[in-house]
């Protein structure tokens, strides 16, 4: 089956479609695309914040450090590094969702990043969202989706704050009354849209009762995840996380939390977490490209600790923002030089 390739960005002044410059309007999806009836859709996401740093600016993405130095001044030319080992990872997720649903698509990992990489170099703004979407699109109208031409998409677009991450008090959030997807109903390790439905229902409900976001049980009322956050607990000097078989997304924050806390000897423990071990945690935090490390301050009106952003959680914030902002080395090796040229940063 042939893949339809599309690159573009959404609401900027430049867009691309099969490698020409385009203006945004013309771009559209049909309305009859399987992908908007029937949740046939997966995409990644990058999170992407500049800083001002010495000769430059800082960029990141979850773990994906961009970082733009000047090295010639006169020609306006700057050098940028993004991590695209883990980018690449990141993909791993979009793979597991088209093994699940029995799509293929002619593009490599290493050509989807390239794509990526080229598509922030040229917007050259920040802070900013890359999104990497695969869907069916518009073939037959019924449920089977297999004479459904499969689409490839590639969305940059500008990006704020989630979850008031980097606050030193923390969000207040709830346990949900909806529960998240039980096994053999959905593949919860895949990021497909359709998966996408209970989130909205976990995040209305939480916003609509006053509190940031929430955190779903599975079937079984051990805690799964947040609405698009993997959830961390410490536990009398050990960090504790739910195992996948929870309905848990094996997210790349999530991963990176787990490499860190491994290299600085915190124990792990994966298992299965009972509710009540949330509200006796002596700290809480999310996990997520977009929450990176947010900490959790209350859960269901009951304070967490001593209210505030604990030891634990602090020195893995350190480690974290450490790697993201270049202030700490890049002891994985995650680090990959790309050539861009702009007129001038962006600065937040």
């Amino acid at each position: 089956m042939s893949t339809k390739w599309r690159r573009f960005e959404v609401m900027l002044p430049r867009q691309f479609n099969d490698g020409r410059d385009v203006p945004p309007d013309w771009l559209s999806l049909a309305v009859l695309e399987i992908g908007n009836h029937f949740g046939s859709v997966s995409y990644e996401t990058q999170n992407i914040e500049g800083r001002w740093q010495q000769a430059g600016v800082v960029y990141r993405d979850n773990l994906a450090r961009i970082v733009v130095d000047v090295p010639d001044k006169k020609e306006n030319r700057t050098w940028m590094k993004a991590f695209k080992k883990r980018w690449k990872e990141k993909l791993e997720q979009l793979e597991i969702w088209m093994i699940s649903y029995r799509i293929d698509i002619e593009y490599t990992r290493e050509e989807l990043v390239a794509a990526m990489v080229e598509l922030v170099k040229t917007n050259g703004i920040t802070p900013c969202y890359i999104r990497p979407i695969v869907l069916r699109g518009y073939g037959d109208a019924g449920v089977s989706p297999f004479n459904c031409p499969v689409e490839v998409y590639i969305i940059n677009y500008e990006w704020g704050r989630y979850l008031g991450h980097g606050s030193d008090e923390g969000v207040d959030v709830c346990v949900s009354s909806w529960n998240r997807l039980a096994p053999n109903t959905l593949p919860a390790m895949a990021k497909a849209g359709a998966n996408y439905m209970n989130s909205q229902l976990i995040k209305m409900e939480a916003i609509s009762n006053g509190y940031v976001e929430g955190i779903a049980l599975d079937v079984n009322g051990y805690v799964s995840e947040g609405s698009g956050e993997n959830v961390f607990l410490v536990r009398q000097g050990a960090l504790y996380t739910g195992p996948l078989g929870n309905s848990v997304l094996p997210g790349i924050t999530r991963d990176s939390i787990l490499r860190i806390a491994r290299e600085k000897g915190i124990p792990i423990v994966e298992q299965m977490i009972p509710r009540d071990m949330l509200y006796i945690a002596d700290e809480l935090f999310f996990t997520g490209t977009a929450a990176e490390i947010t900490s959790i301050r209350s859960v269901d009106k009951i304070t967490i600790g001593k209210g505030h952003v604990g030891p634990i959680t602090q020195a893995l914030q350190k480690e974290f923002f450490g790697i993201v902002n270049g202030t700490a080395p890049d002891r994985f090796k995650w680090l990959t030089p790309v050539p861009v040229s702009m007129k001038q940063p962006v600065g937040v």
